[in-house]
């Protein structure tokens, strides 16, 4: 006997469906707060869009001559394990921070992983960016460095004329040689590279010469590149540290801080092509700094926001669901 369903019925069940499947991840967004000497924060959202404190600095920085913290950058790798780098001081470093978690509360040792030393005029290390790449089964730690007088210069000082190197490890013990990840000709810092398919990468960057100061994408075959055309910016002047976020139906969410403006911006595309300006739709706590967004377990996210003044009442959804 066949079952005939009215669509009136079917309608709520496939709504419930849809939400538990939701239900299942959360939005998380490293932070930092000025003077960046407390540590590592975060961030969380539901929906991508509407972003709220955790409420607390979950790790302290111990290493590097500043003992900084600024741009803290996570990557999870396959076996679960959350992995943190981040930016350790101004000027003068050679490295930068790195720690581990298997829940994103308990840390392990301090390292400071250095990456430039081979460059003794090395003016800084600045935002390195961790991205896990499947095809390989390696992290790739992408990060800006000034090396006076190695490339030419716009109207930048010459201990400000940026651009991007790498690194490479699979174990976070051995690490590849420091490369050149991207000279396009201009200073260039806050880079994220997002895997989007098979032989097809995107590189969200910083234009920082003086003319520009805004955000532009790049394409390339690999997590490493090459990257050989960058784009025009998508973002106004006086824009920096991108952070990207996958939506649902092929959809990104690019945030920046528009940092004369003091506030948070974002921009959506779904091609890395166009983009649309959805600031008035996004909501970030203020005093957030730059950060990447991942993605973690509700479960997780529940036992973080226990540890945190409020503690479990504040890991609710708009729904007000746990």
């Amino acid at each position: 006997m066949t079952k005939h369903y009215s669509l009136r019925f079917l309608t709520p069940l496939l709504g419930i469906a849809l939400l538990t499947s939701c239900a299942k991840e959360a939005y998380m967004f490293t932070s930092f707060r000025e003077p960046a000497t407390d540590g590592l924060h975060f961030l969380y959202s539901y929906d991508g869009y509407k972003w709220q404190d955790a409420g607390k600095s979950f790790l302290t920085p111990q290493v590097g001559p500043s003992k900084l913290m600024r741009d803290p950058s996570i990557a999870q790798g396959p076996d679960g394990t959350y992995h943190l780098v981040w930016t350790c001081g101004w000027k003068g470093d050679k490295g930068f921070g790195y720690a581990s978690s298997k829940d994103l509360v308990h840390w392990s040792e301090q390292r400071f992983i250095d990456v430039m030393s081979h460059e003794p005029g090395t003016v800084n290390v600045w935002a390195p960016e961790i991205f896990f790449d499947p095809p390989t089964q390696q992290f790739l730690i992408v990060w800006a460095s000034t090396i006076p007088l190695r490339f030419p210069k716009g109207q930048e000082e010459e201990d400000n004329n940026h651009r991007l190197y790498y690194t490479t490890t699979k174990d976070f013990k051995t690490f590849s040689a420091t490369k050149l990840y991207l000279d396009p000709g201009f200073s260039a810092i806050d880079s994220e590279v997002i895997r989007r398919g098979v032989d097809d990468y995107v590189l969200v960057v910083k234009d920082n010469t003086r003319p520009e100061r805004d955000i532009k994408v790049a394409f390339g075959p690999t997590a490493t590149g090459p990257f050989p055309k960058v784009s025009a910016p998508f973002t106004a002047n006086f824009t920096e540290g991108p952070s990207v976020a996958k939506l649902p139906h092929n959809q990104w969410l690019v945030y920046y801080d528009a940092y004369r403006e003091k506030k948070y911006g974002a921009a959506k595309t779904s091609d890395f092509l166009t983009f649309t300006d959805v600031s008035a739709k996004v909501s970030v706590p203020a005093g957030h700094k730059h950060g990447t967004i991942f993605m973690v377990p509700r479960k997780t996210l529940k036992n973080l926001l226990q540890t945190a003044p409020g503690g479990a009442a504040g890991a609710t959804s708009a729904t007000g669901k746990q």
